[in-house]
């Protein structure tokens, strides 16, 4: 992911704490730990028993103006002694500390040092290169054990929801180097926002193929669907990093049956890499004609995800792929315009039939902890505790998730059930049909309200709109069930730690892989898709390629 990517997904996460706040304000709520004077729980199980005395586990932190702005709206709250501090502390007697915390690319290029060093703190969290890296060196240690004896059933389940691809990820050399922050995958699938009031406006029905996707964003870039007298509208939103999860062209790539970005099986069941694969040429062809004709934003290549969102805020655009929380982006035109209406609709083909839906393997981050470290199941505790005080038995939601700000944010580590939207989905959708609510979980319950506040028709209904428009009966979740259904979900088929060559050479060849399609896509011959082909095989590609079917075939029985 590059930083375009990386902004795009940090800016458009923070929304969903401006989604659940009041006139989509920040404003100071009261410190739910600081008033809570109930008696602790205390845990019979190994994995969340506490030390006494107590220890020290030290991290380093990556600061943001989105957590500081989270911080700043919680009387009484700091870094260091926050929420998730004082619980691990006085349920776990695990002190939290932080060796330094830096922004953006200070962080990343102290980071990179100190980990060529070794110079690491107790717990580190690292990408997947980062993590063989540290291995091979020689500077973190094996958690087999530790998480075999440590690791709750709660955490055991939560983190196997992905399968076994995440701890192959973690694997190296036959021991598990790292805990796997497992990502949903199932929820990276993308559907298609489409302003509906514009829809209805010019007389559209939502689209079943590729050519009436087309035939919609011609019409809502040439019939004046604002009616405002002026040509100022896009069809179809996007930016210059193509892949990103919110107004990226992934999916739209998708409906040529072509998958840029993944590693996919060919014919003879070997795996082959998605991005040379001849249907993109189709794909990157109806993009260039998409731009030729002025149905994308003529400045696309230039803006990144927080500039192409000032585009859909102005009401100036009308359809865009994204991920489920893709409602929140584009609740944003509201503020405008309180007549701007999206809905989710699944994403279609060139056939007509429903299409594979690519979902990328999505756990991209691993939980080290330092050799010689004297309590490496700390690490495991405290994963234990995140996990039980937001989906256990004795789980607090509201205080510890979303309260409603994102306080999950505060914790050092954030482990999450990859199937947990989907999960609190599906329980809505039977409430709906039964009429009963008491089984809801802590976090469809949180949903249901945020629903019910906008269906009431009264107050601030700003509040829900998002969360009906993803989780509501013809919401994004909606889709994406089906999508599963349906058998249309495409998984990453290559989930093994980076091999040697794809340390070396990837992300150069990531950088010229974007660079001609977007080249294709302003207008360069699409004989240039060929020659990329050759050069990315003669980079490296060949050699991964190599590589990757030898890890493929080590996996089989």
């Amino acid at each position: 992911m590059n930083k375009m990517s990386i902004a795009l997904t940090v800016f458009l996460s923070f929304q969903l704490l401006y989604a659940c706040s009041p006139n989509n304000e920040v404003n100071k709520v009261s410190d739910p730990i600081a008033n809570d004077n109930t008696a602790r729980i205390e845990y019979e199980e190994l994995g969340l028993q506490k030390y006494d005395p107590p220890i020290q586990v030290s991290f380093v932190r990556e600061m943001s103006a989105q957590l500081d702005d989270l911080i700043k709206s919680l009387p009484g709250q700091t870094l260091n002694d926050n929420t998730w501090s004082r619980l691990y502390e006085e349920v776990l007697g695990i002190q939290i500390t932080y060796d330094w915390t830096a922004r953006g690319d200070l962080y990343a290029q102290k980071f990179s040092v100190d980990l060529s060093s070794g110079n690491i703190p107790d717990v580190v969290r690292v990408d997947a290169e980062q993590l063989r890296l540290l291995s091979n060196a020689g500077y973190i240690q094996d958690l087999t054990n530790v998480f075999d004896t440590y690791a709750t059933p709660l955490t055991k389940e939560i983190l196997s929801q992905e399968g076994s691809g995440p701890f192959e990820a973690a694997t190296i050399d036959r021991k598990l180097m790292g805990i796997p922050e497992t990502n949903s995958s199932i929820e990276t699938a993308q559907v298609l926002w489409i302003r509906i009031d514009w829809l209805e406006r010019l007389n559209l029905k939502p689209p079943q193929t590729m050519d009436e996707l087309i035939a919609i964003a011609k019409a809502f870039t040439e019939q004046d669907p604002d009616q405002n007298g002026q040509n100022d509208t896009f069809g179809l939103a996007a930016t210059q990093y193509l892949w990103d999860p919110v107004m990226g062209l992934t999916s739209f790539m998708a409906g040529y049956d072509a998958f840029p970005m993944m590693w996919i099986h060919d014919d003879s069941g070997k795996l082959t890499y998605g991005g040379i694969q001849p249907e993109v040429k189709s794909a990157l062809l109806s993009l260039q004609n998409m731009y030729r004709n002025g149905y994308l934003d003529s400045e696309f290549a230039m803006k990144n995800g927080i500039k192409a969102k000032e585009q859909v805020a102005k009401g100036k655009i009308g359809m865009l792929y994204g991920e489920q929380w893709g409602s929140f982006l584009a609740q944003v035109s509201r503020e405008s315009d309180s007549n701007a209406d999206w809905r989710a609709f699944p994403i279609v083909s060139v056939s007509g039939k429903a299409p594979k839906v690519p979902l990328k393997f999505n756990t991209t981050h691993f939980i080290a902890v330092k050799r010689g470290v004297q309590h490496p199941e700390a690490i495991i505790k405290m994963f234990n505790l995140h996990l039980e005080k937001n989906w256990g038995e004795t789980a607090e939601y509201e205080k510890y998730y979303s309260s409603p700000y994102p306080v999950w944010q505060l914790s050092p580590i954030t482990p999450y059930p990859a199937r947990k939207n989907m999960e609190a989905f599906q329980q809505l959708k039977e409430a709906r049909i039964t009429g009963d609510q008491s089984k809801l979980n802590e976090e469809a319950k949180a949903i249901q309200k945020n629903i019910t506040t906008y269906l009431s028709g009264s107050g601030n209904i700003e509040i829900g709109w998002g969360w009906e428009r993803t989780y509501g009966e013809q919401g994004a979740m909606a889709i994406i069930d089906q999508y599963e259904k349906n058998n249309q979900l495409l998984y990453e088929s290559f989930v093994g730690t980076p091999t040697e060559t794809m340390i070396e050479k990837q992300s150069i060849l990531n950088e010229i892989q974007l660079q001609v399609y977007m080249d294709i896509i302003l207008g360069r011959p699409i004989e240039e898709f060929d020659r990329f082909v050759k050069q990315w095989k003669k980079l490296g590609g060949d050699q991964i390629t190599e590589e990757v079917n030898q890890w493929f075939l080590a996996q089989k029985p």
